[in-house]
């Protein structure tokens, strides 16, 4: 979804080729010819692919001309790299027990888990630390990883869990911008 949204921001024409991860297609020789790490997604600009989304938003960011993706303070920049970071590799039961199907198709009916729970409250108190009162964006600008972050808590948000509602307003705002509307509104197939 962010390299989706980082290439949208900087008004770049893409082409997006779905790759069937149910069937291993990230595994087949063909792919894992174009993505190193077999992953997706993946991007490619004339000779050059790379993978992981938050690697993406960085090259997309320095290589293309248009609206900074990061902030351009020094240390604003590197915690917005730190929660792309922080987010994709931590938080696992989160991810496991509100999988973006719980995004993108219907909620699910279950309870978080104990770990569930205490990774959502990991997540509140470092948004709580991030997000600066009265702020719409974490660093007083829109940058990526208000996309990342609004993800994450829309997992929950989206399938009807308690979030405080600072939080839970933020996520919904983000959610509004018209870049991340197009990945939002993108036809999808069945489950």
């Amino acid at each position: 979804m962010s390299a989706f949204v980082a290439l949208h921001e900087k008004s770049l024409p893409f082409e997006i080729a779905t790759v069937d991860l149910a069937a291993n297609e990230h595994h087949a020789a063909h792919f894992a010819a174009t993505s190193l790490t077999q992953r997706v997604p993946t991007f490619v600009h004339n000779s050059f692919s790379l993978s992981e989304s938050s690697a993406i938003s960085e090259y997309v960011n320095e290589v293309f001309p248009g609206p900074s993706l990061y902030p351009s303070d020094p240390q604003s920049r590197a915690r917005a790299r730190q929660v792309q970071a922080w987010l994709r590799s931590d938080l696992m039961p989160i991810r496991q027990e509100r999988s973006t199907e719980v995004v993108f198709y219907t909620p699910t009916k279950s309870q978080l888990s104990g770990e569930g729970q205490a990774s959502a409250a990991k997540l509140f108190a470092a948004a709580e630390a991030l997000l600066s009162p009265g702020s719409e964006n974490l660093f007083g600008q829109w940058c990526i990883a208000d996309v990342d972050l609004a993800l994450m808590l829309n997992r929950l948000v989206l399938n009807g869990d308690q979030v405080p509602e600072r939080l839970a307003a933020y996520a919904r705002r983000q959610w509004q911008r018209p870049s991340v509307q197009l990945w939002v509104n993108q036809r999808r197939p069945p489950l």
